[in-house]
């Protein structure tokens, strides 16, 4: 049976009550969720609590800078003349760190394989446990930044590359949201498009000079039309897209901006 004017009539109507609805969350965290609100990042799907979402690092924690800590004009100066140039050598051994995931992403690993030897190492936020068995952050950026480059130098490893990685998208509900479980000569009507974008951030610390440097590669954008029963996968999907192309293109930018060696080819 055919839809009648007046379905079509309604989903016209509809176009003036379309709205958005806006969401940010951590590429460590970037499972699929209905709700607008980011704010809960508590993984609740984790067989095992070691292995659920804990916050991310802070740049302080990975670079070893003392929140207000008293510094001297002649400190600065005598630590801008002894500072050198962060380089990559073609075929260094790296520690990888994706903040606040237990391991880094494949496709990060494997873009950075090209060019080096990568060593996986855990982007958990370091936490201590009270009495009351609440969390608290690590107190102590620099002895933190320092076991890193102790444990980096352990592996062999000549550089720390740590990464951070925000997803935003944006809902733009279209006329048909109101209908989109009605079937219309069977398939369901497409009633939101998601722009999403992704930005990363990575820092390079030099393990045996402590010296660093970060940049962010550009952002990538994608835009989606979905339905309401395939619209986790059609997000998940949106989402490792994006994560392939950034990553790509921050091994491309490191090899270029930090190492004198020309980039592996395809």
């Amino acid at each position: 049976m055919k839809p009648s004017r007046k379905f079509y009539f309604l989903i016209i109507t509809c176009v003036f009550f379309a709205g958005c609805t806006t969401k940010i969350r951590p590429i460590s965290n970037s499972a699929y969720r209905e709700t607008s609100s980011y704010r809960n990042y508590e993984r609740k799907t984790a067989s095992d609590p070691a292995f659920e979402y804990r916050g991310e690092l802070s740049e302080f924690d990975v670079l070893g800078i003392a929140r207000g800590e008293l510094t001297s004009e002649a400190e600065i100066r005598r630590t801008l003349d002894n500072a050198k140039r962060v380089k990559l050598r073609p075929g260094s051994c790296v520690l990888l760190i994706q903040s606040g995931a237990m391991f880094p992403d494949g496709p990060m690993v494997s873009e950075l394989s090209r060019n080096f030897r990568v060593v996986p190492f855990s982007g958990v936020p370091p936490f201590s446990s009270t009495a009351g068995r609440e969390r608290i952050a690590s107190l102590d950026p620099e002895s933190y930044a320092k076991s890193l480059r102790l444990a980096a130098a352990r592996g062999g490893a000549d550089m720390i590359v740590c990464y951070w990685g925000m997803l935003e998208s944006e809902s733009e509900h279209l006329a048909t949201k109101t209908f989109s479980w009605v079937p219309v000569m069977n398939w369901i009507v497409p009633d939101e498009n998601q722009h999403m974008r992704i930005r990363l951030k990575v820092a390079l610390i030099d393990v045996r000079s402590g010296n660093w440097a970060v940049f962010s590669p550009k952002a990538f954008e994608d835009d989606r039309i979905s339905t309401s029963p395939r619209r986790g996968a059609v997000d998940q999907r949106q989402v490792e897209r994006l994560k392939e192309k950034a990553y790509k293109a921050s091994a491309r930018e490191l090899v270029k901006m930090y190492s004198d060696g020309a980039l592996a080819t395809e």
